[in-house]
């Protein structure tokens, strides 16, 4: 299990610190794998990556929202902040070239890409955003389906009390690769506060 899309205090509208997340993901009892999300940085992923280094059964998937033109995107498995201009394609060709995947974040909500999402090779949709209400959730889990893609989630967390509100099981080992190729290959499932959503 892991929760896709989490911020730290290294974006400025979250008041997370790396070591209360990696004390929150030890002590929760099956959400053992936290991508870092912050705002076009990476250096959130890598103190939280540092801390976390010491326990076996934790995985820091290293990610970043970045400010599209467009709207934003997720890039799970990619540990730099691609160089601007920060075109949806630009992004994307980044991503690509280093093995990571790209993910429409919160489609719907403001900073979304929308159904402009649709124009571009994605390999994913985040179907489940904590911060979203359940209709745009709805629309973003419609975007998923008719475009064909995986959809994943994640609690979108800016504070602590916000976290694993939603997260994504992962049919796949705690390897960095395996769960990047599990989650293209739609290996994935949704969840929200503990229930199921199937997709």
């Amino acid at each position: 299990m892991a929760d896709l899309h989490v911020h730290t205090v290294f974006s400025s509208d979250s008041s997370i610190p790396p070591k209360k997340l990696v004390d929150m993901l030890l002590a929760h009892p099956f959400i053992k794998a936290v991508a870092v999300t912050d705002h076009n940085t990476v250096k959130g992923y890598f103190k939280v990556r540092d801390l976390a280094s010491v326990y076996q059964d934790l995985l820091v998937i290293p990610g970043v929202e970045v400010s599209t033109t467009e709207g934003d995107v997720l890039l799970l498995g990619v540990a730099e902040v691609p160089p601007q201009p920060w075109t949806v394609e630009n992004v994307i060709d980044f991503t690509r070239s280093r093995g990571g995947l790209v993910v429409a974040a919160h489609p719907y909500r403001i900073y979304g890409l929308g159904d402009s999402a649709r124009k571009y090779p994605i390999d994913a949709v985040e179907v489940l955003n904590g911060g979203c209400p359940r209709q745009l959730n709805l629309l973003a889990e419609k975007l998923a389906k008719t475009m064909g893609l995986p959809g994943v989630a994640g609690s979108d967390a800016h504070s602590i009390d916000e976290l694993w509100t939603a997260y994504t099981e992962i049919q796949a080992s705690m390897d960095l690769d395996d769960v990047l190729k599990a989650i293209k290959q739609s290996f994935v499932k949704v969840f929200h506060a503990g229930k199921s959503i199937h997709f």
